[in-house]
């Protein structure tokens, strides 16, 4: 890749605005920060294309036009602490940390945990901390939430990550089967939930379930 500063600024404005991101701040978090590091050598050249790439152990790093459909709709301040459910390749958690104050990011493969902290420390994002254990149970002990953002597809939004959602708080969620998902928007109002339901998207599915955890 040649120049991938120019690879950037076309997937932004060809892939993102011209497709409905308004979002200033997010278009130029994606601007700022470099897939081609969170992808796998052999795929590095298609790191600016619009579609997800595997990055081992069965996982992706997510269409980047999806990833920025929801961290539209999470409407992330720079004051604000994130959970993260899914670290994967580091690359969305990277993009959390430039748009917010704290990121807290969970991972079930410890590899792809060590990778992403590895890629994230090269970096210099400081303001990221990833743990592996199950998504599902986010981090109770760093709650409450201003945003969660999962990167993974449940049957149901997970009962422990609403209760670790700040009042006033927001959560984005793909939610459905393997074949058949959309994206949920979750807000915290008067101490309640309140979902609108937004476009189709195919997400790996949201593993629960013990996990060996690590810091």
């Amino acid at each position: 890749m040649d120049n991938p500063a120019a690879a950037r600024q076309f997937m932004v404005e060809s892939q993102l605005r011209a497709r409905g991101i308004a979002d200033e701040r997010v278009l130029q978090a994606m601007r700022r920060v470099p897939r081609h590091e969170f992808v796998p050598d052999p795929y590095r050249e298609h790191a600016y294309e619009d579609g997800p790439l595997p990055i081992g152990h069965g996982q992706t790093i997510s269409q980047p036009y999806v990833v920025a459909v929801m961290l539209q709709f999470l409407q992330i301040k720079p004051s604000d602490e994130i959970l993260e459910v899914g670290t994967g390749s580091g690359y969305v958690s990277a993009l959390l940390a430039d748009l917010a104050a704290e990121v807290f990011s969970i991972e079930r493969q410890p590899a792809l945990a060590q990778s992403a902290r590895d890629v994230l420390a090269w970096l210099g994002y400081k303001n990221v901390r990833i743990f592996t254990g199950d998504g599902a149970q986010g981090l109770p002990d760093a709650a409450p939430f201003d945003a969660i953002l999962v990167s993974a597809a449940a049957s149901g939004v997970p009962p422990a990550l609403l209760a670790q959602l700040r009042e006033g708080g927001r959560m984005i969620i793909p939610v459905g089967g393997l074949d058949s998902q959309q994206l949920q928007l979750i807000q915290m109002v008067a101490g309640k939930p309140v979902i609108s339901v937004h476009e189709g998207v195919r997400f790996v599915p949201l593993i629960s379930g013990k996990v060996t955890s690590e810091t």
